[in-house]
């Protein structure tokens, strides 16, 4: 199905940068192409370089996977409630306090790995059937307006966002 961009007023200015990162079109087969190549830069990673962060302070790769894990379960939730039509105000949340309370360092990467592909997978189950009209609820998240229709570029671009700290940051020195 093709899927128009979103509107500005579909959604907070904070997540421009993401949204401006993806192309207008096929979203759910923007969003099954990535979790395939997602799954194979994870699959190519070692262990060793799983724990490697670029900087003091900076996240492990493990704990930037298990972020994006995170942070798709939490959109993908916003999703189905606006989508659904459930117009309850939806939290922020905090991802420092995510990562610092995850257990990404007692897992493998493998596990990280499978643990983002099944979520995505279950998530494409989800978007398989979208409905044109409800793309455009709107609902209220961390205070502003947000649409389903943002909310499914706005998943595309933070993955794609932190693939590119990955490789640039991370890997390139690695």
């Amino acid at each position: 199905m093709f899927i128009t961009k979103p509107l500005k007023s579909d959604y907070a200015a904070f997540y421009a940068g993401y949204i401006s990162q993806v192309a207008e079109g096929e979203i759910v087969s923007t969003l099954r192409e990535q979790q395939i190549q997602t799954k194979k830069l994870l699959d190519s990673l070692s262990e060793e370089k799983a724990n490697y962060a670029y900087a003091p302070e900076k996240w492990t790769i493990k704990e930037m996977i298990e972020h994006v894990i995170d942070t798709e379960r939490i959109f993908a939730y916003r999703f189905l409630r606006v989508y659904r039509g459930d117009f309850t105000p939806l939290p922020s949340f905090d991802q420092d306090s995510f990562v610092k309370n995850g257990n990404s360092s007692k897992r493998t990467l493998v596990s990280l790995a499978a643990e983002f592909y099944a979520l995505r997978e279950a998530n494409l189950f989800l978007f398989a059937d979208l409905d044109e009209h409800k793309l455009d609820f709107r609902g209220m998240m961390s205070g502003k307006e947000i649409t389903p229709r943002a909310l499914l570029y706005i998943m595309v671009g933070h993955e794609a966002h932190h693939l590119h700290i990955l490789k640039e940051r991370y890997l390139a020195v690695v």
